[in-house]
């Protein structure tokens, strides 16, 4: 190797570098003021079951990854906008599904056709009182 040759893995990593400094959620919390949660990047498969007039829409179920979570809310990456106002979440945790309602709070574009939905969760929601959500996360 040159001695004066750029290494390549070095443009490399710092491009990697740039790109988290930029994408960092401290630092993008910097940019929009203060929080007053702090958030927990943590990517899993979450099931989204659309609410309409006060009805489950579970034939337009469908399902993301989450891309953080906060103590009352999660952020969620869809592959398009959808206009969600509410929904019912559901997570796979020690071995059975979990869903929470929600209400939709900000649909934010992040480039490359993805799209990020914020979320605040209102209640736990169970599966007696709606037997529609037994068939979730099963497909």
């Amino acid at each position: 190797m040159n001695l004066f040759s750029r290494r390549k893995d070095l443009a490399a990593q710092n491009f990697l570098l740039k790109l988290v400094n930029n994408n960092c959620p401290g630092r993008s919390a910097l940019l929009e003021g203060p929080r007053t949660d702090s958030r927990v990047n943590l990517t899993v498969v979450v099931w989204i079951v659309p609410i309409e007039n006060g009805q489950l829409q579970t034939s337009q179920a469908f399902t993301a990854v989450t891309k953080d979570f906060s103590s009352n809310g999660a952020a969620v990456v869809l592959d398009r906008p959808r206009g969600l106002d509410q929904a019912v979440l559901g997570f796979f945790f020690e071995g059975e599904m979990v869903f929470l309602r929600a209400q939709a709070k900000h649909l934010n574009p992040m480039g490359g056709g993805f799209f990020q939905l914020g979320f605040q969760m209102l209640e736990i929601v169970s599966i007696a009182d709606y037997p529609k959500l037994a068939s979730i996360g099963l497909q």
